[in-house]
């Protein structure tokens, strides 16, 4: 279909009447149509989208712009290992790491794996002599994704104990090295080129502090993860403790690969072969499933309706359990580092809005710090919210029973509103929100989580036509910063030439 044609639909949608959510639910169907549970490997998961203003209309009129934008296409590109990430001219297959993808892809996963379950057995073993810690180093993707991932699930018992570290901030890896013995604890360096200068940075100062510690071989202490193994071996790095994997992984889709290496050192081998299961769960779904009943789909058409019609510039994202903390901050990275562009995928301008700014907390401390803006402010704000039915602690059931009670209350109030002739005591109503939830929480829910979000992403972009995989716009900050570093560089505007000499490291 033309642009011309494209621009004709993106129109209809943004002068389409959008009835109230009240009214939308005087169709006693509503419920049935918009909310699905999946019975997954983790258990079932509950995906509620009926509290969005999504109608037949809006779905008419997305489903019209996916046949245009040759969505159906895309995603087969995407799941078969074809060059979708058009612009670095390779392929995106995090998927074929969980097992759906193209059949060499697939295989040279398993294998990688495979390397990965041993090295991760003979540690357990004791082969490296005793380990009790392991202080992970990364940043992006390479560390947002292992940290939610043990926050999430080893809080009660770990078999090692994982300290995940990213900032270039050396309180962040003190702070780690403080809980930790130099003679029973191993570093895993995760970097895709193994040269990202905080990754490198922080490994260096984590020899020194192993060196300091008495420990002989400090580089015999370090396991790398990688896709570039060279890069690792000049670094020092052993190839028996190399675990590579490929560079069609990006780094925030990367954690299905060695770099989930801690995750399966902390939970073992099996729990992280469920974490995916669980995401290969969701991608048969999001590739079989017929698009009006995608819960993956259903879930982009909303974000995209609230962006591209009714000028919602944020979505929110509440988890209501305390082991889904890093979750909201995991989704900015992902959501907004894919789909934060400015550009469509053959360069061209992007006329319309982008990404949403993501953002989020936990509930219920979320409810007294933001919640006031999200009922009573100007800002018409989608809302996800996140809760598990089988709480995660032994405490009285009466904790659990009020968490729930309040995620589902503030959906509830969301939506309904209250009239006062009390102006401050009036709430509009009329707010959309969506509720995921699930039956449990372990590695085969998470990764069912993480891998609908990823699509999720995947789907939005497709209909704008930009490119998910690339983040340019990353490298510009990191490139002045290498400048100054060096003491190079100069014309700065005056305010920064001004805080760097205050700082005391103005350039040469």
């Amino acid at each position: 279909m033309a642009a011309q044609d494209q621009a004709t639909l993106w129109h209809a949608l943004e002068t389409l009447e959008v009835p109230t959510l009240a009214t939308l639910f005087a169709d006693p169907a509503r419920l049935a149509r918009y909310a699905t549970t999946l019975d997954l490997p983790g258990g079932p998961i509950r995906f509620d989208w009926s509290k969005t203003h999504l109608s037949a209309a809006v779905e008419t009129i997305l489903g019209q712009l996916a046949d245009a934008a040759n969505f159906v296409g895309k995603r087969e590109e995407l799941l078969s290992g074809a060059k979708i990430n058009n612009t670095e001219g390779r392929a995106a297959e995090h998927t074929a790491q969980r097992g759906v993808g193209a059949e060499a892809s697939v295989e040279e996963a398993q294998a990688l794996h495979a390397r990965m379950a041993l090295l991760v057995d003979a540690i357990h073993e004791g082969v490296l002599g005793e380990v009790k810690s392991l202080i992970h180093i990364g940043i992006g993707g390479s560390a947002l994704g292992p940290a939610l991932a043990i926050d999430a699930l080893a809080r009660e018992e770990a078999k090692v104990a994982v300290h995940v570290v990213s900032n270039i901030d050396g309180c962040a890896l003190e702070a780690a090295m403080k809980q930790c013995d130099p003679a029973t604890t191993l570093i895993a360096v995760a970097s895709k080129t193994f040269t990202t200068t905080e990754t490198m940075t922080n490994a260096h100062s984590a020899l020194e502090w192993l060196r300091e510690g008495g420990v002989a071989d400090p580089y015999g202490r370090v396991v790398a993860l990688t896709a570039a193994p060279e890069k690792a071996v000049e670094w020092g790095v052993d190839e028996t403790r190399i675990l590579p994997f490929s560079e069609t992984v990006g780094g925030r889709y990367s954690l299905w690969s060695s770099i989930g290496f801690p995750v399966a050192l902390a939970l073992g081998n099996e729990a992280f072969a469920e974490f995916l299961a669980g995401a290969k769960a969701i991608d048969e779904h999001f590739r079989d499933a017929p698009l009006a009943d995608n819960v993956v789909v259903r879930a982009a058409f909303a974000d995209l309706l609230y962006t591209q019609a009714m000028g919602c510039q944020t979505r929110a994202v509440f988890a209501y359990d305390e082991r889904l903390a890093l979750l909201p901050d995991y989704l900015q990275q992902l959501e907004m580092e894919s789909n934060g562009k400015r550009v469509l995928a053959d360069g061209s301008p992007l006329t319309r809005p982008s990404a949403p700014i993501t953002w989020g907390g936990v509930g219920t401390d979320a409810q007294h710090a933001v919640f006031q803006l999200l009922h009573q402010g100007t800002h018409l704000i989608p809302v996800d919210f996140l809760a598990v039915k089988v709480p995660g602690h032994d405490l009285d059931p009466v904790h659990h029973k009020i968490l729930l009670s309040n995620c589902f209350a503030q959906g509830a109030a969301l939506m309904a509103g209250q009239a006062s002739e009390d102006g401050a005591r009036a709430y509009p109503g009329n707010r959309p929100s969506a509720t995921i939830l699930c039956d449990d929480l372990n590695a085969a829910t998470l990764g069912a989580l993480i891998a609908f979000h990823e699509h999720r992403v995947f789907v939005s972009a497709m209909l704008l036509g930009i490119n998910p995989f690339d983040q340019f716009g990353v490298e510009l900050g990191k490139a002045i910063a290498k400048k100054i570093d060096a003491g190079g560089g100069e014309g700065f505007d005056p305010s920064t030439e001004a805080l760097l000499a205050e700082a005391g490291i103005g350039v040469a």
